[in-house]
This record gives C-alpha cells, sequence and structure tokens, in this order.
C-alpha cells in the first residue's frame, strides 16, 4: 500500500465528464450539484468490497472529509483528484472493507480490565492463586482488586473459593469475573466489607455459594449485587483512560463503530463517551445503551437532548432474560446433562420484563435483551410476538442479544417477528470444548447455530462480548467460518454444518450490524454519502483460507476520513 500523488492518466476522461454528466456507480449526478465536493481528500484504488449488494466490488473509492464522495471504477473516480489529493495504491493482495462493527461490547469496563490482573487462560488453581498474588502486590493496601476474567473449564471444573486467595489478599478486597461476567469471585475480606456471612439471604435470580452454610466467596448473577455495591466507582480520570485503552485497541483491530452494552460494570458509561465526546477525542462510533429499568430517564433524557449524533448515539436498553451456559444460570426447557436437577433459570421475573419491554417500546426505543438458554430464546421470542400484537408492528428492531441455544421450531421465528439476533462467533470456539457435557449431544446442534438462523432469513449482527471475548472481528469471522475450538480438538469444525462464509460473516461485522442500530443509512457499507469509515487488510478476506483468516493483518483503520491506526 502506498500514498502519492499519482500522474494524470486519463486527462480525456476528466473532459469528457466535465462536458455533461457524471455517471458514479449506477447513479447520476449534475456537474452542479457535484462541483462542490471536488477535489477528494483522499482516493484509494484497489480491491474495495462495499458489503452493497447491488455494486459489491469496485476499483476505487474517494473521500472529502468525512464523507465518500463516489466509489467506482478508477475512470470514474479519477474526476475527484486533485493536486492535494492524497492518493492511496492498495498493494496486491490487499483489500478495503467497511470498518467493523461491533454489535456487543462492555466498553469501559474492557478498558478498566486491560489494566488489571490477567486471569483468562490460567490452567490450574495453583497458577490462578500465582496470579493474584503478584498483582496484590503492585496496589495499595485497601484499593480493590477486580477484573480477572477466569475460566474453571481451563482446570478442570473446580469452582474458586475465598479461601484459595485469603493469604495472598489480605490487605486488599477481590472482586474477579468469570470470563462470562455471570459468576464472581470475591475473598473474605470483601465479604466482611459487603456484610456478607452465613446469615445473608439468597436472592432472585441468584445463587450465593455456600459450605455448611457459610458463603465460599462465590457469586451469580443476581446475587453479584451484594458485593458490586460496595465497589467503590473508579475515577474519571481512570475511566477516561480505560475508554482511550479500548479504542486504541479496536482500531488497531480494524473496529470503526461499537454498541457499548451495560451489565457487568459500573453503568452505561454515558458521562464518559459524553467527555470524550466534547473533547472531540473519540476514535471509535458508540452506540451506548442503557438498563432496560432505566429506560424512563433514557426517554426523558431523549427528549430533551436528542439521540446523539453520528460519533456518540443513544436510544437503546438493554434487559436480561437468565445467565449464562458456563455458569450454568442459562434457563433451559431440560436439564443440565451434567446437573439433572438443575435447568438454569430467570434472571428478571417475566411480567416485570415485558412490562418493561412494552414500557421502552412506548417511548421510542430500541430493546436489547440477553437470552442463551432455549428456554429464555423461546420466551423473549414469545415477548416479542406479544409486543407486535399489543402495540402493532413497526420497525423496532428489536434485538436479542446471544441467542444461544435454539428450539428447533423457534428458527423460523426470529424472521417471522423481526428480531435480530445480536450473536457473538468466538463463544462458539471457545464453549464447543465443552458445552457437549454440559448439555449433551442433542441440544450443541442448534448452539451458536448461525447457518440454521441464515438459512431461516433471520439478521444476524456479530460482535464480540468484549471483556468476555477478545475483540478481533477477523477471529470472529475465522471462528464463525471454522467453528475451530480454541484446543484444536475440532480440525473440521465443532458441528460443522453451522458454519457460515467467510462474506456472510463481513454482513455481519458491517451492514448488518449497521442496520441493527438504525444506522445503515449512514454506514455499514461504502457508498456515496455514506461515512468515509472503512479497514485497509493486508489480504483479500474473501480468497483467503478460512483457518488464515484470523491471522490477517490490519494495516490501517479510517473513522471518518481520518486514520486512527496504522502500524
Amino acid at each position: 500500500m502506498s500514498w502519492h500523488n499519482r500522474n494524470i492518466k486519463k486527462q480525456h476522461m476528466i473532459k469528457r465528464n466535465i462536458a455533461g454528466m457524471v455517471i458514479l456507480t449506477g447513479m447520476m449526478c449534475s456537474i452542479s450539484s457535484c462541483t462542490d465536493s471536488l477535489p477528494a481528500d483522499r482516493i484509494v484504488y484497489g480491491n474495495i468490497w462495499t458489503a452493497d449488494t447491488l455494486n459489491p466490488r469496485v476499483e476505487a473509492m474517494a473521500v472529502k472529509a468525512d464523507t465518500i464522495l463516489a466509489v467506482g471504477t478508477e475512470d470514474e473516480i479519477e474526476r475527484y483528484r486533485g493536486s492535494e489529493t492524497v492518493i492511496t495504491d492498495l498493494a496486491p493482495g490487499n483489500m478495503v472493507v467497511p470498518g467493523f462493527i461491533d454489535s456487543h461490547t462492555h466498553y469501559v469496563d474492557g478498558g478498566l480490565k486491560l489494566s488489571s490482573v490477567q486471569l483468562r487462560d490460567v490452567k490450574s488453581p495453583e497458577e490462578f492463586i500465582r496470579r493474584i498474588a503478584a498483582y496484590a502486590t503492585k496496589v495499595k493496601p485497601g484499593e480493590w482488586i477486580i477484573g480477572g476474567s477466569w475460566d474453571h473449564q481451563n482446570w478442570g471444573g473446580e469452582l474458586p473459593e475465598a479461601r484459595w486467595i485469603d493469604s495472598v489478599t489480605p490487605e486488599n478486597p477481590v472482586w474477579l469475573n468469570r470470563l462470562d461476567g455471570h459468576m464472581c469471585l470475591t475473598n473474605s475480606l470483601g465479604m466482611k466489607l459487603a456484610g456478607i456471612d452465613k446469615n445473608t439471604p439468597e436472592m432472585e435470580g441468584g445463587r450465593v455459594f455456600r459450605k455448611e452454610g457459610a458463603p465460599t466467596g462465590l457469586f451469580k448473577d443476581n446475587a453479584k449485587t451484594l458485593i458490586v455495591d460496595r465497589i467503590p466507582m473508579p475515577s474519571d480520570a481512570q475511566l477516561d483512560k480505560a475508554l482511550e485503552t479500548a479504542m486504541d485497541q479496536f482500531a488497531a483491530q480494524g473496529i470503526t463503530s461499537v454498541v457499548s452494552v451495560t451489565g457487568t460494570g459500573f453503568g452505561a458509561y454515558f458521562d464518559v463517551y459524553q467527555r470524550a465526546r466534547r473533547k472531540n477525542a473519540l476514535k471509535t462510533r458508540i452506540y451506548a445503551v442503557k438498563e432496560l429499568e432505566e429506560w424512563k430517564s433514557l426517554a426523558e433524557m431523549i427528549t430533551k437532548e436528542g439521540k446523539g449524533d453520528k460519533w456518540l448515539k443513544y436510544g437503546g436498553v438493554k434487559g436480561f432474560v437468565d445467565g449464562s451456559l458456563g455458569s450454568h444460570t442459562a434457563a433451559f426447557t431440560e436439564p443440565y446433562h451434567d446437573a439433572p436437577r438443575d435447568s438454569g433459570f430467570f434472571v428478571t421475573d417475566r411480567k416485570l420484563l415485558y412490562s418493561r419491554i412494552k414500557s421502552a417500546d412506548s417511548a421510542g426505543l430500541q430493546i436489547l435483551v440477553h437470552a442463551i438458554g432455549d428456554r429464555s430464546v423461546h420466551t423473549l421470542l414469545n415477548m416479542a410476538e406479544r409486543l407486535n400484537e399489543e402495540s402493532g408492528k413497526k420497525d423496532r428492531r428489536f434485538r436479542m442479544e446471544h441467542a444461544q441455544h435454539i428450539l428447533p421450531e423457534d428458527f423460523s421465528r426470529f424472521a417471522a417477528l423481526g428480531v435480530i439476533a445480536s450473536v457473538q462467533p468466538y463463544h462458539a470456539i471457545d464453549d464447543g470444548r465443552w458445552a457437549e457435557k454440559v448439555i449433551g449431544p442433542e441440544r450443541i446442534r442448534r448452539t451458536y447455530a448461525f447457518r440454521s438462523l441464515l438459512d431461516a432469513g433471520a439478521t444476524i449482527a456479530l460482535g464480540s462480548d468484549w471483556f468476555v471475548a477478545p475483540s478481533s472481528p477477523l477471529l470472529g469471522i475465522y471462528a464463525a467460518t471454522t467453528r475451530r475450538t480454541i484446543d484444536d480438538a475440532y480440525p473440521d469444525g465443532w458441528v460443522p454444518e453451522q458454519k457460515i462464509t467467510p462474506e456472510e460473516a463481513l454482513y455481519g461485522y458491517t451492514l448488518n450490524a449497521a442496520y441493527a442500530t438504525f444506522e445503515d443509512h449512514i454506514k455499514g457499507s461504502l457508498a456515496k454519502g455514506k461515512l468515509a469509515d472503512f479497514v485497509v487488510l493486508e489480504k483479500n478476506i474473501l480468497e483467503t483460507a478460512p483457518e488464515d483468516i484470523k491471522d490477517i493483518k490490519v494495516l490501517e483503520t479510517v473513522v471518518g476520513g481520518r486514520t486512527t491506526y496504522q502500524p
């Protein structure tokens, strides 16, 4: 890839166009209406995949300020070149695609956890303890140690307890999340500060783990609030740094927009995003989502201030039906294979959940709801159906977050009800290592069932669920197209019939993801008048073997015509 002022190659073409009309990718534009946009600030020549089904592959793209002037052949775009236009000639093999959109992130939480103890790859209880002990030497006495993202499946399934880490954290309260965020560990000091003891009651939609009546330090779902409410909020400086860290990481991976969902940390972080927006410091476009129970305050804010702009947008609220598979809190119609008396549970009362959904919908807000187990997915589809019946059909773009385990009869209901499946491919190659022992051989056929969803006409928007999973879209596309588990136990793919194609996955990370936030009119594809958000990839992702997609390098990330990453 090179940047330079290209010599004039087609003077006769330019002169002929100036004499009449300009034809650009099937659109007509008179000179009087186009001249104000000339010349382009930048022109890119090479292999460009647009995500526009009517014009999917073009040779060149012209950009002015933050907007795409035109896409088309080299001859069509040549007229936009001026003496100061920066020219990018892609090297053979390079490819431009629309900026990746991550449809599901815990954005600031993830930034905070990057600076905390890292436990995702821990393989034994001993290593778990050693890492926490080493980190504890770096923090001040009394400071909370939070983060972690541990996975007990990595060491055989034994759940951690406070006694594991009490001796190495005597002066620091601890709050370490399982990687899915639905189960967390605290130490004895943390429980003491929170006033938790054998008399602490159970909570609806959660669980306090106990031995002989005494809490072990492990808490599930709603029970986590017993500890979370006692953890001090990070300072503004810490939160601003976390956002900056997250934006830099995402830019390096070709991500230009994210949906920032809630439910794992200290709230929706609207103030953090607003501070960055006021300073013109955002490098990532953000759709900031609030908790469903706070729908009224969001509706009031939007009435006063609007839904934001092309950098920071509001309008969505997120609720929960259940928990997660790894924590055995996903709600199923049949019991867990490895726990015959347990079929999971709902974390929100169904009547209350529907009431909030209907109220938020009536206020013009977009609904996003977490549902993982097949009983939860079925229940949420029933709610979407009831909402259509009681409030009328409209373009509400109701989103189901995760849609992880689906009953056979429910696949066709997504398209019929207009429910978007917001799914995360990496989970399939992570959970695929152990999911069969948890839910058996039959249900895994309907787990992370992206092929079945697409074949049934559903719209899928792809994301990472970062910090729960790695943020790389290329790794996500690799996961969706190969389904090779991270332990390499399934070289042909775990449940291989659920693979999708690289192009289908690209749509999931671009145009479909933009559609899922009501922004497909301004981004998600490369077309005249849309935002100049794009990524330069080292290789043509559509001609790369799926197993090699995760190794493709990002050469440049551009948001609104401005480069946010270049190695």
